[in-house]
């Protein structure tokens, strides 16, 4: 099964901006599960003390709260700001989990831009992790309207970036951001996710960034995982998004933990980093975002 970016529309907005419980008339038991999750992760997460790997550490000391702006942050929270203004209607394939918030076929870009679009601060991490993985290459899965790609892209402009996006008309307006970005090492291939990523994956001698943002079902979760695992090196990194989307969503997350070829991951609550470094000790750290 497909799915784009935008089926991930947030069930409660990023913290920082929105109360985490804001949306919990929309879909109360789903928001419900999702809220006490949330404060769960608060209350058991550690910050950068709390994290005694020289590895791990490294990286959530100067990579995940580096909070300093980046030169291309505002060029893009300026495209951002645009497509929240867009009142075009476009149709919506959705083919996999659906949305929380709003599953009907017919959107405004500016509605897709308010709910599925990841909000600043978890872009501009994403946008971290890649710059500092400094990858050949990266396959991202939901393109949405592009913005996430836009910041991997500008992280990365000497990779070869391959994003997916399941439905044609959202990726329309994806190409048009990319291209008003002046965005040249993206290539968008628009279909179903179980027929291209294999095809993508082989295109690679290894896969260096993955990052995992469509169909939130367990088993698509999985195998996209799976099918990812033979081509990641010790300095490759999978990110998955909305690990704690819905129950299926926690249990895939917890599966590939246990994975024995994976030997740390960081889960951030909003998304899980996955690393498969040999010779590490395993350990899966919670930290606080």
């Amino acid at each position: 099964m497909t799915v784009t970016c935008c089926q991930a529309e947030r069930v409660i907005h990023f913290h920082l901006s929105v109360s985490p419980f804001s949306s919990l008339s929309l879909q109360p038991m789903i928001n419900l599960q999702f809220g006490v999750g949330y404060l769960k992760h608060r209350f058991t997460s550690k910050t950068r003390h709390g994290v005694h790997s020289p590895f791990a550490y490294r990286l959530v000391d100067q990579v995940i709260y580096d909070f300093h702006a980046k030169p291309s942050y505002a060029t893009i929270e300026d495209l951002r700001a645009e497509l929240l203004r867009d009142e075009r209607v476009i149709n919506i394939t959705d083919l996999g989990a659906g949305s929380h918030v709003n599953n009907n076929k017919q959107k405004q870009v500016k509605a897709l831009a308010k709910n599925a679009l990841k909000p600043a601060k978890l872009a501009q991490l994403i946008h971290r992790l890649a710059a500092d993985q400094n990858p050949d290459n990266i396959v991202e899965l939901g393109t949405c309207l592009g913005l996430t790609t836009a910041y991997l892209a500008s992280a990365a402009p000497n990779a070869q970036i391959i994003s997916i996006e399941g439905c044609p008309e959202t990726a329309a307006i994806a190409e048009e951001n990319l291209s008003a970005l002046g965005i040249k090492n993206t290539g968008l291939l628009v279909g179903n996710f179980d027929k291209i990523l294999p095809d993508v994956i082989s295109m690679f001698p290894q896969l260096d960034f993955v990052f995992i943002d469509g169909n939130h079902r367990k088993d698509a979760t999985l195998n996209y995982f799976k099918w990812c695992l033979p081509k990641l090196s010790e300095n490759s990194i999978m990110i998955f998004d909305d690990i704690y989307w819905s129950r299926g969503m926690k249990e895939a997350w917890n599966e590939i933990k246990a994975h024995p070829e994976v030997t740390v991951t960081i889960d951030l609550f909003w998304i899980g980093l996955v690393f498969v470094r040999k010779g590490q000790v395993k350990e899966d750290f919670k930290v606080r975002y």
